[in-house]
């Protein structure tokens, strides 16, 4: 990105209002080890995470399988409880919120799960599966519900005639895009996509990531975009924050980390991606060894294990978030010795 553009960008990105604000936020899973275990161990899935979303934008989170991202996502839609932290939507912390207190945030927070079979009602036609939480929220007459369905069906790309079929009777991708439609019947300000195309077939991708990006310009949506994928993520988002065991390590811009990464983990995971240029050398950085357990991660940095820069101070000191560059924020006590 120019800097001209990034100027551009920052001004844009300071106009719009936070959406959500997560501070602090934690979730651990503590384990039952008997009743004579010495100590009660957690699973530390979440450990302090710092994100910000404004109206209309597409912030993507990106990590290895195991690094927290879903059970993070799950937390800010509230289908979990955070073990500790705020998650405040339009300045309202709905971290301790019951079920009560909650409904009225179910409208505007909404999720898309990954399985686009198994997160559907078996029993239920499409057009039944979108009525339904329309009733549970008291939101229009029974006609009012039905032109809306046929609507919500309009909008991913389905026929009215698929009013009355059952999940079963769909494809993969018709599948999604009704996935979607449900998570936009109560019209959401922000939805939170859990690797939405990771159990699609490739020729399906491409669509229904153009369909969320459609979506999101003629609603208005802002996005979580949950997803391994570095390269859909580039395609897909504003901004880009790259997680490893519980933590954010590197955010920035999607035009900044992919023209100039600082952390080591998001230099590996960018060296992986595939260059459509036979005459472009590119080296992939193997990292050593494996994730560490979140039952007992390493002191410190999470990342010095695997680190190729790491020395023994990494072990000893927990590295904050800091800005870098304007908008761009790493976390990494080695910063100046390694960019």
């Amino acid at each position: 990105m120019s800097e001209l553009s990034r100027i551009e960008h920052t001004a844009t990105e300071m106009r719009l209002p936070a959406l959500l604000e997560v501070r602090g936020l934690k979730r651990h899973f503590f384990i039952d080890d008997g009743l004579f275990a010495r100590e009660r161990r957690s699973v530390k899935a979440v450990d302090g995470i710092d994100l910000t979303i404004r109206s209309g934008e597409a912030l993507g989170l990106v990590g290895e399988s195991g690094c927290g991202k879903t059970t993070l996502g799950r937390n800010i839609v509230r289908l979990d409880r955070p073990t500790a932290g705020a998650i405040r939507f339009e300045g309202i912390d709905i971290a301790t919120f019951d079920d009560r207190q909650l409904k009225p945030y179910r409208r505007q927070i909404q999720i898309i799960f990954q399985n686009p079979y198994s997160s559907l009602n078996p029993r239920l036609t499409a057009g039944n599966m979108l009525m339904e939480p329309l009733m549970l929220h008291g939101i229009g007459e029974p006609a009012a519900r039905r032109d809306r369905v046929h609507e919500l069906l309009r909008l991913v790309g389905l026929r009215a005639e698929h009013h009355d079929r059952y999940p079963h009777e769909f494809s993969g991708g018709q599948r999604q895009r009704l996935g979607i439609a449900r998570a936009l019947a109560l019209e959401p300000k922000l939805i939170v996509c859990d690797e939405p195309v990771s159990a699609l077939d490739v020729s399906i991708q491409s669509q229904i990531i153009n369909l969320l990006r459609d979506l999101q310009e003629e609603l208005g949506l802002a996005y979580l975009f949950i997803s391994h994928d570095l390269s859909v993520v580039e395609h897909m988002c504003d901004r880009v924050a790259v997680m490893y065991l519980g933590r954010i390590v590197e955010t920035a811009s999607a035009g900044d980390l992919y023209a100039k990464t600082y952390h080591p983990y998001t230099r590996a995971l960018l060296s992986a991606l595939p260059v459509p240029d036979p005459t472009v050398e590119t080296e992939e950085i193997i990292l050593e060894g494996s994730v560490p357990s979140p039952v007992n991660p390493p002191p410190g940095c999470h990342f010095s294990t695997r680190c190729p820069f790491a020395v023994p101070a990494c072990s000893a000191t927990t590295p904050e978030l800091v800005e870098r560059e304007p908008g761009h924020f790493v976390r990494c006590i080695r910063l100046d010795e390694i960019s």
